[in-house]
């Protein structure tokens, strides 16, 4: 068997090493319709978004830039806040009270700038408030099928009104929370889900073979991305490790305070972290939406490790997810790769893509 699910997905979600057709130098072709995305301004490989409750746009790119986006009227104006240690890039940034800005940077060893949540200023370094590598250290992953158990790769990010921070440890497979002081605290662990291998996967990769389609493996929750929801509750969205079955992400919703509670999909429905949605694909963000709806956005609607293995085109989706489960697509089949989505008080949706190379802001609604 193939011994992927850690590695693999690490390798796409942090350090992007992977095979990049000319497909991403361009958006995909866009649908005619109401919710048509719109390019607000280009990007260098875009990652997160976040919008303020001044209709400001926080988003960061590639390079480990974070700026400000202004949409207002026929030229959108950007305005560079900072950036995070040279090397790293920022999947995720959020903005908190007082306007705040905080940004990740993705997995490595501790004391090095990785796996480090920052608080970034203008005109000023950023500085780290949280190593939330050597935090993991000591907060081993329980649950771990492979790798190393005290690894960490945090991946999304959301402030909260206390001025503490919700971040979301892709490789920890745990929403943890940083309080202004720094210190951390584990609100939830994710266990893994056995999920069935799928049929499109070839018999062998890279001389390994594969399990045969439809044998039941244990795979990781893989937590990619967190978000706070209209009803206040905590929203945590899970990639799903290999073999990426699609179809077996969930969004789980957790009770606000908690800590140490349990994602279990054999238990969805117990304790302080309930299931919200399932049946979604390779999730990498999530933003509040109204009535308690979520929007959750996947990298490829046909999962990270077909594309990976290019059995997949690179098409992503935007979801909107209500109370109770159903889930509608907006824009179906008109975003590559995207990374990061949010909402604005307006009604209008922001997405960035295509992660890698050339990409935009994009407006929907």
């Amino acid at each position: 068997m193939v011994r992927t699910s850690r590695a693999r997905t690490t390798a796409v979600l942090a350090t992007g090493v992977i095979a990049v057709s000319a497909v991403l130098t361009a958006p995909a072709a866009v649908a005619r319709g109401s919710s048509e995305p719109s390019p607000v301004v280009e990007l260098d490989g875009p990652r997160g978004v976040d919008v303020d409750h001044a209709g400001r746009i926080v988003v960061s790119e590639a390079d480990g830039t974070v700026s400000i986006v202004t949409d207002r009227g026929r030229h959108p104006k950007v305005h560079e806040i900072g950036s995070v240690p040279a090397g790293f890039l920022a999947p995720a940034v959020a903005v908190g009270r007082s306007g705040r800005v905080y940004a990740l940077t993705p997995g490595g060893e501790p004391g090095t700038g990785a796996a480090t949540l920052y608080l970034l200023r203008h005109g000023k370094p950023a500085k780290p408030i949280a190593d939330i590598a050597a935090y993991q250290q000591d907060d081993i992953d329980p649950y771990n099928i492979e790798g190393v158990p005290e690894e960490s790769n945090p991946y999304g990010v959301a402030a909260l009104k206390d001025g503490s921070v919700l971040v979301a440890d892709a490789a920890g497979n745990d929403l943890l929370r940083v309080y202004p002081d720094g210190d951390i605290v584990t609100v939830a662990r994710l266990k893994p889900r056995v999920v069935p291998v799928p049929e499109e996967l070839p018999d062998d990769v890279e001389g390994e073979p594969l399990p045969p389609a439809g044998t039941p493996i244990p795979a990781e929750g893989v937590a990619t991305s967190v978000t706070v929801g209209s009803d206040g509750y905590w929203y945590v969205g899970e990639l799903r490790g290999f073999p990426a079955t699609p179809g077996t992400s969930q969004i789980w919703r957790i009770k606000p305070g908690s800590v140490d509670a349990v994602c279990d999909p054999e238990r969805p429905n117990r304790g302080d972290c309930r299931r919200f949605a399932d049946g979604l694909t390779s999730i990498v963000d999530l933003a509040p939406g109204s009535k308690g709806s979520i929007y959750a956005v996947e990298l490829v609607t046909q999962s990270w490790f077909q594309w990976e293995l290019g059995i997949a085109p690179p098409i992503g989706g935007l979801f909107r997810v209500r109370p109770g489960g159903s889930i509608k697509e907006l824009a179906p089949g008109t975003l590559t790769l995207p990374g990061g989505v949010d909402t604005a008080s307006n009604g209008k949706i922001y997405v960035t893509g295509p992660i890698f190379g050339p990409g935009s802001l994009w407006r929907i609604g």
